[in-house]
């Protein structure tokens, strides 16, 4: 149905009319004076007067006939705006924004800000001047780069207060780990700080991938010990570096060449997206972090991914350069240069982010339908009513499909869901009874009466909703049956058309097309193909018993394939028995051919005798 735009009352008009061409941020108020959405724009005038200009659907029209005020505020560049949009959206949480959603129960890597700082691994971050690397979104992966500090370095495991004071007040012994050569004893002053920050430092580079650079550092090492014949420092050197390099390896996924990228995607459905995070630093991924975003108004993919890589990178102070990303924008962010690769090492990364995307999306609804199985059911069920415009949530759905051959074995068939789900104790066959020949239409009056005038005389309840396997036409007889059982209007009928997955509704000449990714659709795909398939089985038995029953199966030398191919064909016995021998032929082959052709042949001549 077309919609007319929303036309703002006089207060609006001059308010849109004071707006600047600027970039900046805007946001909406209801009657309440509360903010219910948050944007930005390149030309905050343009932008805002879009709203109201042009024809919306859905919630973008709801949200366009609450806007009560208009507030904006003018920043220097498109990226301020992003940011501020960024802040407003989190401070203010909008009811119309787009909902993010973190991997929060990722680990990451701690160093502890502390004197001698530990290092371990953490999922609660605590702001107290720490640092923290990651999210991991592979605990395999983060403990073998924790092993891997610990196998290289000398770093204590113990939580004792080691301030200047309490190391010279003698409190503390070392313990077995120093005895066994795992710490260097700073809790007795064994070690120093500077010695102990210089293996941190070299620590948090290896975190952040750059091993190139410890590994020259360790190389220049391990050469000063040999020119000095300490040979055995320079082995144990030697050792770490075989350690390292190995590491990096293993976690190296493309050439080492590229170097410090930011690398985003995006999987994209109708009521949800997700993004994913990639830094590449040395041709290795040094972090991984997604994101879940629950849209509002049907916000468009480039919207979700620059909401998200503005969020992203603020929050990990990424300044890579080189940011790589799915599809072409417009927005121009200063020192950021947009890459998007059709092939290469590069486009490798991107289907390992998009892959990343996709199993944080698995995972996340996983999660969900364990913790409540039934809410997986009715997001699928509300997003269903709101499609098909439907009075009440479609908990069952019954699906009739009917078929024959050349008009013979006609039979139907009709399934039931009940929360989403097949609920086949209430799958239904019907052999037509009242039609001959041909005649869909006429099907499927047939078994839409004898279904329902059923529930009705045992004072069963009815569907919510009813799918026919069919366009217009099939859809037409099974309301024109409803009409003469007194139930049009008690139920919600649609039909399906195969070719285009059209949606059909009563006494509407034009379809509707629902997204070919909503689970709307799924939903009806799934009854529609779960229907075909309980009737092609009914059918296929009704048509075996009638060649089991046929005079074919009477014929020495002719196989239950052979006479299947001829029923095919002819489409009934009294055919292949005044068909020639040269058709029959074309069909099983000149041999088996004169063996049918024979069989009629005596069969006739018995008749004929019997007759005299």
């Amino acid at each position: 149905m077309e919609q007319t735009p929303v036309s703002p009352n006089k207060q609006l008009q001059a308010l849109i009319a004071s707006i600047p061409h600027n970039p900046g941020v805007y946001q909406y108020f209801d009657d309440q004076e509360k903010v219910i959405y948050v944007g930005k724009a390149k030309d905050l005038r343009k932008r805002v007067t879009s709203y109201f200009n042009k024809d919306h659907s859905g919630k973008l029209r709801v949200l366009v006939k609450r806007i009560h005020d208009i507030k904006f505020i003018v920043v220097d560049s498109e990226t301020d705006a992003l940011l501020l949009e960024n802040n407003l959206i989190k401070q203010l949480q909008p009811r119309y924004n787009v909902l993010l959603k973190d991997d929060k129960t990722y680990p990451w890597i701690c160093i502890k800000n502390e004197p001698f700082p530990r290092i371990f691994s953490t999922r609660n971050i605590i702001q107290d001047g720490s640092e923290y690397f990651g999210p991991y979104a592979s605990g395999k992966m983060m403990k073998t780069l924790l092993d891997l500090i610990r196998h290289l370095y000398t770093i204590r495991s113990c939580s004792l207060n080691l301030s200047e004071n309490e190391i010279g007040r003698k409190q503390y012994k070392v313990c077995l780990e120093y005895h066994i050569g795992n710490c260097k004893g700073p809790c007795e002053g064994l070690q120093s700080s500077t010695d102990y920050s210089a293996m941190i430092k070299e620590i948090r580079m290896i975190i952040r991938g750059k091993i190139q650079v410890v590994l020259r550092d360790m190389k220049n090492q391990m050469m000063e010990h040999a020119e000095n014949m300490e040979f055995e420092k320079a082995q144990l050197i030697k050792e770490k570096l075989d350690l390292l390099e190995n590491y990096q390896s293993k976690s190296t996924i493309v050439n080492a060449t590229i170097d410090n990228i930011d690398v985003f995607s995006i999987v994209d459905e109708p009521a949800v997206a997700w993004v994913n995070y990639l830094k590449v630093v040395e041709g290795a991924v040094v972090q991984s972090h997604s994101i879940e975003l629950k849209k509002k108004l049907d916000e468009s993919p480039h919207d979700l991914l620059m909401l998200a890589i503005t969020e992203i990178r603020l929050r990990y102070g990424s300044t890579s350069r080189e940011v790589i990303i799915p599809f072409e924008t417009d927005v121009s962010l200063p020192d950021v240069q947009w890459v998007i690769p059709q092939r290469g090492e590069k486009k490798h990364l991107l289907d390992l982010s998009e892959r990343n995307a996709r199993h944080f999306k698995m995972e996340t609804e996983k999660k969900r339908s364990l913790i409540d199985p039934e809410r997986h059911q009715k997001r699928i069920l509300q997003q269903l009513q709101l499609d098909l415009r439907m009075p009440v949530l479609p908990t069952v759905i019954e699906c009739f499909d009917n078929s024959n051959f050349q008009g013979d074995y006609a039979v139907a068939a009709m399934v039931q869901f009940k929360n989403a789900k097949p609920n086949k104790n209430e799958y239904r066959h019907y052999n037509i009874k009242t039609v001959e020949g041909p005649n869909d239409f006429a099907s499927m009056e047939e078994i839409i009466e004898r279904r329902y005038s059923r529930l009705l005389k045992e004072e069963k309840s009815l569907p919510h909703l009813i799918v026919i396997d069919g366009g217009k036409g099939q859809l037409s007889a099974a309301v024109n049956t409803l009409d003469k059982l007194g139930l049009r209007g008690k139920m919600t009928i649609i039909g399906i058309a195969k070719r285009l997955e059209e949606i059909y509704f009563p006494g509407d000449q034009i379809p509707i097309y629902i997204d070919k990714r909503s689970e709307s659709l799924k939903i009806i795909q799934f009854l529609r193909d779960e229907a075909h398939r309980f009737g092609i089985t009914h059918h296929r038995k009704k048509f075996e018993k009638g060649f089991v029953n046929s005079e074919l199966n009477q014929i020495k030398g002719i196989g239950e394939s052979t006479a299947q191919k001829l029923l095919l064909h002819f489409k009934s016995v009294k055919n292949i028995g005044n068909a020639t021998l040269e058709q029959l032929a074309s069909v099983i082959g000149a041999a088996k051919a004169k063996i049918v052709m024979l069989h009629f042949q005596t069969t006739q001549i018995t008749n004929d005798q019997s007759d005299s």
